[in-house]
């Protein structure tokens, strides 16, 4: 079963956001922004997007240091993206848009 409350914790400090009146749901300090749903029975995969590689390397050092986990992928050749999953299990990538 999944933590709703871990995962609001790690995805409010990595993406900057904060919980709404209903704790499974976060917002951004920043009008525009989507809001982030966080379900017990439901999967999401987020992809975050860099600037360029050391934008990248960067964020993935960030969001490990959140909780984050490197996760074993079996990468193609010049991969633009690192997998990562949050502490409830969930995947997530990283990508170089400048790749």
């Amino acid at each position: 079963m999944s933590d709703t409350r871990r995962a609001a914790t790690f995805w409010s400090e990595a993406l900057g956001y904060h919980s709404a009146v209903n704790p499974d749901f976060l917002v951004p300090n920043k009008a525009g922004a989507p809001r982030l749903h966080l379900d017990e029975t439901d999967r999401t995969h987020l992809d975050l997007w860099a600037a360029d590689e050391h934008e990248q390397l960067a964020e993935v050092e960030r969001l490990l240091a959140l909780g984050a986990t490197r996760v074993d992928w079996d990468y193609p050749a010049g991969a633009d993206f690192v997998v990562l999953a949050d502490p409830d299990g969930n995947l997530f990538c990283v990508i170089n848009t400048s790749a």
